[in-house]
């Protein structure tokens, strides 16, 4: 019972080890990075909120320029119904009343008051011992008023004007976590009721932040099968807005965001839940991520490739077949061959493949595939376009229920090494691909598990 309670622990160290690991890529490429979080009142509340709190004093002390911009509905509800003031929605957008404003102000300020207060701890049995983090909050918005709409006067309810830019700039650059709560201030000295979703997309327009990220009440979007979006596009969004617009308004509000920072050069944009302990890390350390990102940049997608295919995959094979590097396939055989293929495009360009070649196994074989015609397009390979498409290849393997995959090269067997493939032998490979074996080409064998 023992030993087996010391492998469990043993094997959970190196699944961390592991993690650890590979989230350095991930580290480097944020250090130094510009994000904005927005969460709303209802993650303030929940009891995973001290969880996301220590998640970002992590970020902080890995480098990452935070902007914290948070909301208040429900704590603005609960004083607004303390005091017996009603105030009426309209457009989803609350009309703030000048008796209302105080309950506002008190809401917004005790919120930020407990956010300072979270990331000022410090006791040794947490996970914040040791980060002293400074937080700066300010008026750093200007707003105006949102004025008479259908008739509708919203009062002291406002919309974003302008950002401080300059100014938060220079609290990140003093490596500060900046606050920003649902008000913004008029150059006449009013205090007005503002959208915190509005708040965070300007500022991470004006900023030009690299990350945008809303934690709401689900975990990302969800298609028709229930199945999680990872990745989509801003043109996408609509559909998903029309949806939640009735049932769930603040869920549409973070869309609207999204969609707008994502056309305006906000690069990711990315929607995760507040209830998942740990969601924040897995969606920015992990390749698959815990939500869905909505990007503009990826004008490309990796998809299984279609006879359509078969003129551009041609065009980015031959040279490589004529250098010797990929054995020659004939247009008869990619026409046959096609549902192996994987392609990435962009634009009506094939700009990457790859073949995924299941191999006949022996009933004491693991089972095999052996991953083929691997093949970037020449202005594309200092991208990670061949990762990409490997990744793609290895989930749909492992969907397979592909034990192993083998590579055969003559050329490239440190790229596939750096991809996790070990090196190997011929007798490595199933019978049936060993008896195939071009010894003339005396291509390295490499191969890599999936279990």
């Amino acid at each position: 019972m023992h030993l087996n309670s010391t492998e469990t622990s043993h094997s959970t160290t190196l699944q961390y080890v592991h993690w650890f690991r590979h989230s350095a890529p991930y580290i480097n490429a944020h250090r130094n990075k510009t994000f904005v979080l927005m969460f709303d009142g209802e993650a303030v509340l929940h009891d995973n909120f001290q969880h996301i709190i220590h998640d970002i004093a992590l970020l902080h002390s890995l480098g990452i320029r935070l902007v914290l911009v948070h909301g208040a509905r429900p704590q603005i509800n609960q004083n607004l119904q303390a005091s017996q003031i009603d105030t009426p929605f309209h457009q989803q957008r609350r009309i703030t009343t000048r008796e209302s404003l105080s309950c506002v102000m008190n809401a917004v300020g005790s919120i930020r008051l407990q956010i300072e207060a979270l990331l000022s701890m410090g006791l040794a049995n947490s996970p914040m011992y040791g980060a002293r983090i400074d937080v700066v909050s300010g008026n750093f918005i200007t707003a105006k008023p949102y004025g008479i709409r259908d008739g509708v006067d919203f009062q002291l309810t406002g919309e974003v004007r302008s950002v401080d830019t300059d100014a938060i700039q220079r609290h990140l650059d003093n490596h500060n976590i900046v606050v920003l709560g649902p008000t913004g201030y008029s150059t006449t000295g009013e205090v007005f009721n503002l959208l915190a979703e509005e708040v965070a997309t300007k500022t991470a327009i004006r900023l030009q932040a690299d990350k945008l990220i809303f934690l709401g009440k689900q975990q990302g979007l969800l298609n028709e099968q229930g199945q999680l979006q990872r990745e989509i596009r801003p043109s996408q969004l609509n559909h998903y807005i029309g949806r939640y617009q009735a049932s769930q308004p603040e869920m549409a509000l973070h869309l609207r965001g999204a969609q707008d920072a994502a056309t305006q050069g906000v690069n990711r944009v990315h929607l995760i839940s507040y209830a998942s302990d740990g969601a924040l890390l897995e969606e920015l350390f992990t390749r698959d991520g815990a939500g869905t990102m909505i990007t503009d940049a990826h004008y490309e997608e990796v998809r299984t490739a279609n006879i359509q295919d078969v003129g551009g995959l041609i065009s980015l094979l031959r040279p490589l077949e004529e250098e010797g590097v990929l054995v020659y396939r004939s247009r008869e055989r990619l026409e046959n061959e096609i549902e192996q293929f994987a392609v990435i495009e962009r634009d009506g360009t094939i700009l990457a493949c790859a073949a995924l070649y299941p191999l006949p196994v022996s009933d004491n074989e693991l089972r095999s595939a052996e991953i083929a015609c691997v093949a970037v397009h020449p202005a594309y390979r200092k991208s990670n376009r061949g990762s990409q498409i490997l990744h793609y290849l290895e989930d749909k393997a492992r969907s397979l229920g592909i034990q192993q995959l083998f590579i055969l090269t003559t050329r490239t067997a440190h790229w596939f090494l750096e991809q996790g493939f070990e090196p190997a032998s011929v007798d490595d490979l199933p019978n049936a691909r060993q008896a195939l074996y071009n010894y003339q080409r005396n291509s390295l064998v490499c191969k890599k598990s999936l279990t």
